[in-house]
């Protein structure tokens, strides 16, 4: 599982979702999905301009979690190249 920590940088700063949005030239629908963390993907372009606006690296924005038990299994024929 990926945890998205915008909304406690988003407070360490004291910022809002319309603050950020103005600083970033993101839109409101992309902020509130990460702030929710219920985004199923993300364009690498918004993590670069949150990364910037908050001074810090990617995985001060996302973290990898363990799935409790909940593992993908491998399934090589997939990835042969």
């Amino acid at each position: 599982m990926i945890r998205c920590h915008l909304a406690r940088l988003m407070g360490e700063h004291k910022m809002r979702i319309s603050d950020v949005m103005r600083e970033t030239s993101l839109s409101r629908t992309t902020i509130t999905l990460l702030y929710k963390e219920t985004a199923l993907k993300v364009d690498l372009d918004a993590l670069d301009k949150l990364c910037d606006l908050f001074n810090c690296s990617l995985s001060d924005i996302l973290e990898r979690m363990p799935n409790n038990g909940k593992s993908r299994t491998f399934n090589p024929k997939f990835h042969q190249k």
